[in-house]
């Protein structure tokens, strides 16, 4: 055996989970031709990229740095520096994970995905998916809003899950993990929750402008429950 031999290796990937991932595949495929008869994916490819840029991490990363110094509210640093915590966590999730699994997108993709670099030409699991959801998680239950945009933000979340699988790019195994890994990151981001003075610390260091660190006592999520 010589020292080359391991690293040309294929990786070899247990029998239980080669018969899920054929099974994964036809039921992808199956899924999208009933729907493709219905809504035609010729004339809705264009709405299910808008959906696509919606949920991708630069616009999310560079909306949330940006709302830091417009918006500029002592009140609301704590909540931004949180999401934009559980965002660098999804993108640091996302990255390694498909590192690992290394799984292939459908045959169907079309390499046309909106600014991809590294481990984002992997399908398992979706980012759109997983962020979509921590999003949504974020917003209904670790600092909730107004109701109206809970049901807005579950029929983004719906629209995302569905437009990746019916783009052709995931499998409907890949949306299920990313749901489950949103989950997942926003749980583990009401228990490592940022206090408002920390928040206001942060806040202060990246900028010039002078904020109030004084009086201000440890605050938790009003979300651990989740």
């Amino acid at each position: 055996m010589t020292m080359g031999e391991p690293s040309q290796r294929k990786r070899q990937v247990p029998t239980f989970l080669q018969t899920l991932l054929k099974l994964d595949v036809s039921a992808t495929t199956l899924f999208c031709k009933n729907v493709d008869k219905i809504i035609s994916p010729v004339k809705y490819r264009k709405y299910y990229k808008v959906l696509e840029i919606s949920c991708h991490a630069l616009p999310w990363l560079s909306l949330t740095l940006a709302s830091l110094w417009i918006l500029w509210s002592e009140a609301l640093f704590q909540s931004q520096i949180n999401f934009l915590l559980g965002l660098i966590i999804d993108i640091i999730d996302i990255s390694l994970l498909k590192a690992f699994t290394r799984r292939r997108r459908p045959a169907g993709n079309h390499s046309d995905m909106f600014f991809t670099v590294g481990p984002d030409q992997y399908s398992f699991p979706s980012g759109h998916v997983s962020r979509a959801v921590f999003v949504t998680c974020f917003f209904i239950r670790l600092q909730p809003t107004y109701f109206i945009l809970h049901l807005l933000l579950i029929l983004w979340t719906l629209a995302i899950c569905f437009s990746r699988i019916l783009l052709r790019r995931h499998y409907i195994l890949d949306v299920l993990g990313g749901c489950i890994l949103g989950l997942a990151e926003a749980s583990f981001l009401s228990i490592i929750w940022i206090s408002k003075p920390t928040a206001l610390w942060i806040v202060s260091s990246l900028s010039d402008e002078a904020v109030s660190l004084e009086g201000l006592q440890d605050q938790t999520p009003i979300n651990d429950d989740l």
